[in-house]
Formats: C-alpha cells, structure tokens, sequence
C-alpha cells in the first residue's frame, strides 16, 4: 500500500540514502557528469541548463513528489531532441520529458534523476488548414491558445482538460487528455491524426498523417498517445479539427438529493440527448462552494448538475426546452438557463470554484480522478459515502457524470495521525471498489508514480507483461521515464 502523499514542500524519499555514496555510486556520479559535459558540446549554447535554480523548478509537478535531475535540457528543434536522445541511449543517462508541468500525479517526476527534457521552446502552431481541418502544432504549446486560434477561424479543437490555460498540447497527449467536452467529443486521442517521434535511440519517426481515414500498417501513433512519456518524445502533432459549433447554452441544476440527480441523468440519455458536457457535484463540494462564494442559491443542495448542448441555435434552444422538461419530474430544486458564450459562463463560474473551495477547507485534498462504467454512477457515489462512514474522512465527488469520470476527493486532515492513516486504507478501498466495478483508477491524468502502487492490481499479468514488451522494444535500455508503473 502506497504512503499518503505528504504535505507540498516535504521531499520525496522512497528509501532511506546511505550517509555516504558507495564507491560505485560515486564512479556512476562521475561517468553521468562527464557524459553531460560531452552532451553540452554537441547543442548550442542555452540548451542544457545545470544551474541549483532550473534544476529545482524542473523536479516536480503539481503532485508532492520531486527529484532533481542532473541537467535540464531545453532544445529548439527536433535535431536537438534526437541529439539528445541519442547520446543519452549511449551513455544510459535517464530522460524524462517535461510539458508545461501541470500534471497531477508526478508524470513528470525526474525519479531516477538524470536529463530532465524540457519541450518550452517548442511552443508554435505551425498550421491551421482549415480546408483539411486539421492543425499541426509543437508540443510546447499551450491548449488554450490553440484552441483560441483554431475558434477564430470557425473551426473547434474539443478536449478540454481544467488546466487548459496552462497545460501543452504534448502533456494532453502523454496523458490522453480529457475533460467535461470529452462526453460528446472524445478525448486526446480521437483528435490525433498524425506525430513526429524521436525514439530513445535518436531516430526520428513521422507517424499517421493529415488525412481522417488511414490505414496504412498499425495505428502506431496512438501507441504514444498516453504513453506518460515511456516510448519517445513527441516533437510535431498533427491534429483533427471540427467545425465550430455556432451556439451553446447550458442548465444548472439544483437537487436535494444525488439519487435523483443520477437517475435524472439516466432520463436525459434515455430521451435521445447527446450533451456536449454533463457534470455532476455532491453535497460537500457544494457546501465548500457556497461558503466561499456566498450562494444562497446553493441552500439545501445536495446535488448540482451542469448540462450544455452545442449546435445551431434553433435547434439548441429547442432541445434545453425539451430537456427542462425530462427533468422536472426529478423534483429539481432550481433550473437555471444560460444561453451563449456569457450565459454559459456564468454557470460554469460555479464549476471552476470548486477545487479552490475545496482548499480552502483547510484539507488536503487528495483528488482521484477514477472512472466507472456510466451504468454504476450511483453505486460510486454509494462507495464514496460508504469509506466517508468507515474512515472518518470527508469525501468530496464532483466531476464528468456523463462519462462515468468523477474526481473522487478525500479531504485529510494532514495534522492528524489517525486520519492520514485511515486515507491509506481508504485509498486502496476506493480504488479496489472501483475496479469491482468494471472501472479504472485513472481516467485523466495517468498512473504516474501516484498510482503506481495500485498498477499491478489494475492490470493483469498479460497485460503488464505486454506493456513491458512494448516499452524494452522502444527503449531497451530503459532511460524514458524511468521509475515510473513499468519499473
């Protein structure tokens, strides 16, 4: 059973260091420098970084883990990464490629220590063809602004992960991405026609294509979608785009209970609807959120639902008619309407405060972003309820309903002893319930080391055998990513 995560600030230590480095370890120490220098000779200059202060903030990401790597590298072009890469292969050096840093569960963690690959400057959209509706992007940038760039010229790039602001496209793909749109429009990987790869060795591979139908071989650059950085390093995307919906507009809903919020949610599927986003919060999250904005609409809420439907607006404002209806018969306590981009916004404002209200309870928040079959919604939260009875821990759920992907919380009080102790269990009663119900511990944000405990009980051996296969093809000698669910 893994240890709960430690308050941010704490070093990360999964064993205890000898006082003093071994005569091996210092020998290693020395070949890893001496490697590292050779490498700053063969990249222009500003392109590997060994200075305490890059060092430091290249060690972690959002999750409380860190390690600091040996060297920061910050390429310009693909050339630089395959240098890169190649001489790391040759001298063993570990490699772990860094997005923007906004991961969740240390994804980007240099664990083994080594060359922390930053992709920063790889930060340009270099096409928007809007007759092929795609893109082709660096990895480095910013899925907001893509998405910012793609909707000026009518055209729609859906995944929308919560840090859109501030995550990058290569981090999205490493992960696979999702988001509330994902309901209706998939994840990362339904929009990824085609990637530019540099493997472990420092050959450089150019996956897929620019077309939406291809089968020419295997569908190998899907193979790195959520690959959480183990295979290769993605270095150009070319991306599906879609045309832009002309109008959206969305209900807030309000129950007293989170059974009829769920079976209403049964209702609106059953009468044909295909919400472009459905999200679903419960008591506790809406009692932190009304205290830090002061709703009264929140009084009594037990249950709050977020419904948005795109398309042509007649044909919208028809349909939230007719949805209105399907859910009056759930006894909602409130239905409230927003049309266009400023009507929805105001509606999902209440949304994006939930993970600040949450923090500002004063708990540590350890947010599980597990997934369910749509059918065992309500047995989640019946799970949820039920470790909150037995361990004495709040839990607070809120998240995409529609598909089953619900961030299950659990708020510790890290002063108490017994509480972080009850977490552990908790923990690993969730992620088993969830599994005995057909789920998955991840359904965002990957395994990285925060779920690395719980991998072998997610896969079975055949399919961890098979992910090792896959990965000592790609890189035998093990330098991308190492430390992380494959070792």
């Amino acid at each position: 059973m893994a240890s709960v995560p430690a308050p941010s600030g704490e070093s990360h230590s999964r064993s205890p260091r000898a006082v003093r480095a071994t005569s091996a370890e210092r020998k290693k120490t020395a070949r890893i420098h001496s490697a590292l220098q050779a490498l700053a000779t063969q990249l222009e200059p500003g392109e590997i970084d060994f200075t305490p202060s890059t060092l430091n903030s290249h060690a972690g990401d959002k999750w409380f883990a860190s390690h600091l790597p040996e060297a920061v590298a910050f390429p310009r072009n693909t050339a630089a990464v395959s240098t890169i890469l190649a001489h790391a292969n040759r001298h063993g050096i570990p490699v772990t490629a860094r997005g923007a840093g906004y991961g969740y569960v240390g994804g980007c963690v240099p664990e083994r220590g080594g060359i922390v690959l930053s992709l920063q400057h790889f930060n340009r959209i270099l096409e928007i063809a809007g007759d092929d509706f795609v893109t082709v992007v660096q990895p480095g940038v910013v899925t907001g602004v893509l998405q910012a760039a793609v909707e000026k010229k009518g055209l729609y790039y859906p995944p929308d992960p919560a840090s859109r602001a501030d995550c990058s496209i290569g981090g999205n793909i490493a992960t696979n991405a999702g988001g509330p749109r994902c309901l209706k429009y998939g994840v990362t990987r339904d929009y990824v026609l085609g990637l530019e790869v540099v493997l472990a060795d420092g050959t450089v591979a150019r996956l897929g294509s620019r077309t939406h139908k291809n089968k020419t071989g295997f569908d190998l650059h899907r193979l790195f979608v959520g690959s959480e950085g183990m295979l290769g390093v993605v270095t150009e995307a070319t991306l599906k785009l879609i045309p832009l919906p002309p109008f959206r507009a969305c209900l807030g809903v309000g129950f007293s209970g989170m059974r009829d919020a769920v079976r209403a949610i049964r209702a609106v599927f059953a009468a044909g609807f295909h919400p472009s986003a459905l999200e679903l919060a419960d008591a506790f999250t809406l009692a932190a959120a009304r205290k830090r904005t002061g709703s009264a609409r929140l009084a009594g809420c037990a249950a709050h639902m977020i419904i948005e439907l795109d398309g042509q607006e007649r044909s919208v404002r028809a349909e939230i008619r007719a949805l209105a209806a399907v859910l009056k018969p759930f006894q909602p306590l409130f239905i409230d309407r927003g049309f266009g981009p400023d009507g929805c916004e105001a509606l999902w404002q209440l949304r994006r405060q939930f993970s600040y209200a949450l923090r500002d309870t004063g708990l540590t928040k350890l947010n599980e972003d597990i997934v369910v079959p749509r059918g065992k919604l309500e047995a989640l939260f019946r799970l949820a309820a039920g470790l909150q009875r037995k361990h004495g821990i709040q839990v607070a759920c809120f998240g995409h309903a529609g598909d089953g992907n619900i961030h299950v919380n659990l708020m510790v009080d890290e002063t108490s002893a017994a509480q972080k102790e009850a977490s552990e269990r908790a923990l690993d009663e969730l992620f088993q319930g969830v599994l005995a119900l057909g789920g998955a511990i991840t359904g965002e944000h990957g395994i990285g080391l925060a779920k690395k405990p719980w991998w072998p009980l997610a896969a079975g051996t055949a399919v961890r055998d098979l992910h090792r296969r896959i990965k000592h093809a790609l890189d035998p000698r093990g330098i991308l990513n190492p430390g992380k669910f494959l070792d």
